[in-house]
């Protein structure tokens, strides 16, 4: 009867990483730290980032985040949202991000130079969106 557990346990373990690849499961765990490291960073009177849950497995069924169907996080848009604060420089782990839309929010401080990096990064903070942030650090 014990080996019999055993066997099925050890079923049960080998479905789940079949089912469940890591390097999926780490991506969106990486993602939702750097998103939730933004939340972090941000005054959000009116609560649009109530859905942003650390404890979630992904970001993906956050609101006002937008997935491909890897799973990987490729828009942000939070215009919009009188939302406060600073970016973050852990955006830069959102190695699949097309869109950033941050427009006609408060923010202030620096654009964390690991935005740049974000190759598939096509339309960021522009025209009005930037008022009060400065360009990228250089000084990291």
């Amino acid at each position: 009867m014990a080996l019999a557990a055993a066997a099925a346990a050890a079923a049960l373990f080998v479905a789940a990483a079949v089912l469940s690849p890591a390097s999926v499961a780490s991506a969106s765990n990486s993602e939702g730290d750097a998103l939730y490291a933004l939340r972090s960073a941000l005054a959000d009177p009116r609560g649009v980032l109530q859905s942003w849950d650390p404890t979630l497995v992904s970001p993906c069924t956050w609101f006002h985040i937008t997935c491909n169907r890897d799973n990987r996080v490729t828009r942000v848009d939070l215009g919009n949202s009188n939302l406060s604060g600073h970016l973050v420089p852990e955006l830069g782990h959102l190695e699949h991000l097309q869109y950033l839309r941050l427009k006609d929010n408060h923010l202030t401080g620096l654009i964390p130079r690991e935005l740049k990096n974000i190759s598939s990064l096509k339309v960021m903070l522009e025209g009005p969106e930037l008022q009060g942030l400065a360009a990228y650090d250089t000084n990291c």
